[in-house]
């Protein structure tokens, strides 16, 4: 509910889609997502009900998915966990704000769909692209927490091996 306001009464703020989608996957995100947007339309009048559908598409499935498919396409290419969960989190937070800026520009194209997308889009960018950023160093960091204190959690959730932790703790020198 850190909102900073936009356009046309939209507002950017970090989303959370890249730690949940990579600990919960996509489908159970999207749940976490509709429960959240719920919550902040009817108590906090963030959003709305009226745009609930638009939220839930751009929020709750867009950008988890997006960020499940880096975060997986990274770790199979062998790209360290953290590495992965930065752009996982930065691409699932910024493509939030690139479906925002379709639905936004299908509702108002004027004069024309690319140019109200264009518009749309650069007015996003000048917030959520630093937001993103943010949002993928806050995300590393409690992922980094997680791996290095509970990594048995990573482990029960199938985001990491025993193998991975075996390794890690190796390198740092613990038996």
């Amino acid at each position: 509910s850190l909102k900073m306001p936009s356009v046309t009464g939209s507002c950017s703020h970090p989303c959370g889609n890249g730690l949940g989608a990579v600990l919960f996957g996509p489908a159970a995100t999207s749940v976490l997502a509709v429960i959240v947007l719920l919550f902040q339309a009817i108590l906090l009048a963030h959003g709305g009900l009226t745009t609930l559908g638009a939220n839930i598409m751009s929020m709750g499935i867009i950008g988890p998915v997006c960020g499940w498919l880096v975060w997986k396409g990274l770790r199979k290419a062998n790209v360290s966990g953290s590495i992965s969960m930065f752009f996982t989190a930065f691409v699932a937070d910024l493509l939030t704000y690139v479906m925002t800026a379709i639905e936004l520009s299908l509702a108002f194209p004027k004069p024309t769909f690319v140019s109200a997308f264009t518009t749309f889009f650069v007015i996003f960018a000048i917030t959520q692209i630093p937001l993103a950023i943010a949002e993928g160093i806050l995300t590393t960091i409690i992922y980094d927490y997680i791996f290095k204190e509970r990594p048995d959690i990573l482990v029960k959730l199938h985001i990491i091996s025993q193998e991975d932790v075996s390794k890690a703790q190796l390198n740092a020198g613990v038996n």
